[in-house]
């Protein structure tokens, strides 16, 4: 099976026999639908005559460094199973590429509603809206929250200093896969590097990608089912994980698949404004304010075009796991664009 074949299609013979050894109460046979919107680590529906389940694998082909880590995800998801952060529960991690060419996990399959528009017009009223992001807030605190060494999380990630580390990381990432030359990143790759700010202390579980369409919502009521997507997480700064999902939030509704709020009347939606919801964040953490915001927007930005030039190295080398992945590259600039007009107001 080629690679791209791969990232599309399983091999479901091998994988029913490999199953039916190393899961319990498994029995084929398998119907395998993978399924679309995930950039990163293909992901695929099983369906089986007595369960659904979910696997998640690495692509095939060449991978960066730390990148596509599905065994974090398996490893993160096992220690939050009985933590007030709702996850998936997960069953079963094969190491051995052998088998599929790449590592997996297994996991429950989770039934509820992904929403890829954050101004939820799907729902039918201001007051649910509203209770989904009051909804959104509480578990990202609950996340922050998490006693790391508790759960046997405390050698998941290196502790202080988050900010200079993940700058030199998905720093190094852009040059690795950076195609061509763009000015703006650039400048801000520059401007982030003479302001990052001294290390506070605060050290927490992050998820890395918190936002909208990375939760699995209950298909009647404002309650999250799952956290999803947690490739990225890791040990670092809380304030990471909020700033980022407000910088998706300020996004307008053409940069990439899940649609932001630039430019909408949130008020008009029952959906709070970033400074009600970095308020509300606050008040449930127990402190008073967040000093260098503006930092932590840009280096959002900056890490999500990052993110974006590695989606379209990939695609350019035919080993990506969306067809759309080269437009995912065309969003490197406008993202550091973004992120350039807030350094000019910090």
């Amino acid at each position: 099976m080629s690679a791209t074949n791969a990232v599309e299609q399983l091999d479901v013979k091998i994988l029913e026999t490999y199953l039916t050894q190393n899961l319990e109460d498994f029995a084929g046979p398998i119907k395998a639908t993978k399924f679309s919107g995930g950039q990163s680590n293909p992901t695929f529906k099983l369906e089986t005559p007595k369960q659904i389940y979910v696997l998640r694998r690495q692509p095939p082909g060449k991978l960066l460094k730390s990148a596509h880590a599905v065994d974090r995800e398996f490893k993160v998801l096992s220690a939050l199973q009985d933590s007030n952060v709702p996850v998936a529960k997960v069953f079963h991690l094969c190491e051995d590429i052998s088998v599929l060419g790449s590592m997996f996990y297994i996991m429950e399959y989770v039934k509820g509603c992904v929403f890829w528009d954050s101004s939820l017009p799907d729902i039918a009223d201001n007051q649910q809206r509203s209770q989904m992001y009051q909804q959104m807030v509480e578990v990202l605190v609950a996340l922050h929250r998490v006693d790391i060494d508790k759960v046997g999380l405390s050698e998941y990630g290196r502790a202080g200093n988050y900010f200079e580390r993940q700058f030199s990381r998905w720093s190094q990432q852009y040059e690795l896969t950076v195609t061509h030359d763009i000015p703006a990143m650039t400048a801000l790759i520059l401007w982030l590097e003479q302001h990052l700010p001294e290390d506070d202390g605060r050290v927490s579980l992050v998820h890395g990608d918190y936002r909208m369409d990375n939760l699995m919502f209950h298909p009647s009521e404002p309650k999250i089912l799952a956290v999803l997507d947690w490739e990225l997480s890791t040990l670092g700064h809380p304030f990471a994980d909020l700033a980022y999902q407000c910088m998706q939030l300020r996004l307008p509704e053409n940069v990439g698949k899940a649609t932001g709020l630039g430019g909408v009347d949130r008020a008009a939606l029952g959906i709070p404004s970033e400074g009600e919801y970095v308020a509300q964040y606050c008040q449930l953490m127990g402190i008073d304010k967040i000093d260098n915001w503006n930092f932590y927007l840009a280096f959002s930005f900056f890490r999500l075009a990052a993110i974006a030039q590695g989606v379209a190295k990939r695609a350019q080398e035919g080993n990506a796991s969306n067809k759309e992945a080269l437009k995912i590259g065309a969003l490197v600039q406008p993202l550091a664009h973004y992120a350039l007009k807030l350094t000019k107001g910090h």
